[in-house]
């Protein structure tokens, strides 16, 4: 199949172009071209700038695809711009699970219905993460209906190449002697290991899901236990105090976990998540 990915030149979106490509599609990535990305002859590319109106006519007036992937959707106009002219059969959003406000333990899809929210047409400045990705998935199911729509919702995700650092924190803190602060660590938290990102969303993409999806690795881990594992593995405690530098993982209630029935009944298997975490820590702490 003709695919485009929107973005996909770094962190989960490489596992998920060099699966397409493995999969023997035809795989073209639009960006803005500024990424050093390592994907060579085997796919095809197209720069523009989605932010604004003109060049994204420019890159896609006349032109086809079976499935457009799109990475970073981060507000409602980002998708109006791109579904006013592109032509293709499936649309496949990047989406989160910051859509669920509270969410909970096994949160299902249906805790956030895009089709229900009021939708409202603004840029990514005009509102913070959480409701630019609702409005994001809202303009995706109300505003164009002439294609199969589907909406990706992943925790937070993790691996080697994470750029944000949310691992590492912890491996820095406990090995320097700072202290830091996590206002819930037994809080239960999904989360997705950057190999299995990249990997459903090919899959999911590829696959007769519709709708809403949710998507993170198998089982759930807690700050408390991502801190014993450093400190069994360094033999140093760590240093917590309210007046700490603020966990990345702060904000959360007990339960922060995603039910992914409908996503292991497509076919897919996610990796176990502590196995995965374990992997990252490890390399952090070498």
């Amino acid at each position: 199949m003709k695919i485009l990915v929107i973005g996909g030149t770094r962190f989960f979106g490489i596992p998920m172009v060099r699966q397409l490509v493995a999969d023997r599609h035809s795989v073209t990535i639009a960006t803005r071209g500024n990424a050093c990305e390592p994907f060579g002859d085997t796919v095809s590319r197209i720069r523009f700038d989605r932010t604004d109106a003109e060049s994204t006519r420019q890159a896609f007036a006349g032109k086809h695809f079976d499935i457009v992937i799109d990475k970073i959707a981060y507000c409602s106009n980002d998708v109006r711009r791109l579904l006013d002219v592109i032509d293709c059969e499936r649309y496949v959003m990047m989406s989160s699970a910051a859509v669920y406000q509270p969410i909970r333990k096994d949160t299902p899809e249906t805790d956030f219905d895009p089709e229900q929210h009021p939708l409202e047409w603004l840029e990514r400045a005009d509102t913070d993460y959480a409701e630019g990705k609702r409005q994001a998935e809202a303009a995706a199911m109300q505003y164009a209906d002439q294609h199969e729509t589907l909406l990706v919702r992943y925790p937070i995700v993790t691996g080697l190449h994470d750029y944000t650092g949310r691992l590492r924190f912890f491996a820095d803190c406990i090995r320097n002697g700072t202290p830091f602060f996590a206002d819930h660590p037994i809080a239960r938290l999904s989360l997705i290991d950057e190999e299995d990102a990249g990997a459903f969303l090919a899959h999911a993409a590829c696959s007769r899901l519709c709708g809403a999806v949710n998507g993170c690795s198998e089982g759930d881990v807690s700050v408390l236990e991502i801190m014993r594992y450093i400190e069994v593995h360094t033999g140093l405690k760590a240093v917590r105090f309210a007046s700490g530098v603020p966990s990345p993982y702060n904000g959360y209630p007990a339960f922060a976990t995603l039910d992914t029935a409908r996503a292991k009944a497509s076919g897919y298997t996610f990796l176990p998540i502590r196995e995965c975490v374990h992997k990252v820590l490890d390399y952090y702490l070498l």
